[in-house]
């Protein structure tokens, strides 16, 4: 029997994002990115995340709003959680007809749109992009884990496959019991941005470098967990 492979042109993807762009980070500059690539390359695809009146940036792509209250999480407001999906998205979902539903984040409106899809029967993919399960054990919650962990178990494992950034965060969720079919989605380095040409020796003096000194740093962002 003859597999059928789908071209990228051919796919009409719904991508579920608790944060697309209302404030940068690594994950939806990883979102953003891949949105642009496939509508270069011909594909349809509908973002459905929070929307807020000034995003950091602007999004790629179509976005539709989902509804959303601020993160209940003290110290952590500029984060809106997705409550579901709401008449009005799944109306829009119906229109634009996906054939594959990408979630990257097991919030509620990813869970309402896990089961969506499986009510239309469309295949659905997980992007795991950090593991939520231990965030409380930076906020004296630590004996939420293992229920989260759980809940966290069943949602992917309802879904037909599963990505991750690296082989270690694979081999975490294979140990997890998370999926048995999880892929590597390499990010690789935007050399446009990471190049020697914007080597400055002035700056590098200015922070007590020799002009040989190998400097390591951190790009990203502080935050509890």
């Amino acid at each position: 029997m003859a597999h059928h492979i789908m071209e990228t042109r051919n796919l009409r993807i719904a991508l579920f994002s608790g944060n697309y762009n209302y404030t940068r980070d690594g994950a939806n500059q990883a979102l953003n990115r891949l949105v642009e690539y496939l509508l270069r390359q011909g594909a349809a695809v509908r973002v459905y995340a929070p929307k807020v009146a000034k995003p950091d940036f602007e999004p790629t792509g179509d976005l539709v709003g989902v509804p959303n209250v601020r993160m209940p999480v003290k110290g952590r407001g500029e984060y809106r959680l997705p409550t579901g999906l709401g008449t009005a998205v799944k109306r829009d979902l119906a229109r634009f007809a996906p054939n594959i539903v990408h979630l990257s984040s097991p919030d509620p409106a990813g869970h309402a749109a896990l089961r969506w899809a499986q009510d239309h029967d469309i295949p659905v993919l997980a992007s795991v992009h950090t593991r939520f399960e231990t965030y409380p054990r930076y906020y004296g919650l630590a004996f939420l884990e293992p229920a989260i962990e759980g809940i966290l178990r069943r949602f992917y494992n309802r879904c037909d496959a599963l990505v991750a950034p690296s082989q270690s965060m694979v081999d975490t969720l294979l140990e997890q019991g998370m999926h048995d079919d999880i892929s590597i989605w390499s990010r690789g380095v935007d050399r446009s941005i990471f190049d020697p040409s914007k080597r400055d020796l002035e700056w590098r003096r200015g922070h007590g470098l020799a002009d040989e000194d190998v400097a390591v740093v951190f790009l990203g962002r502080l935050v509890m967990e």
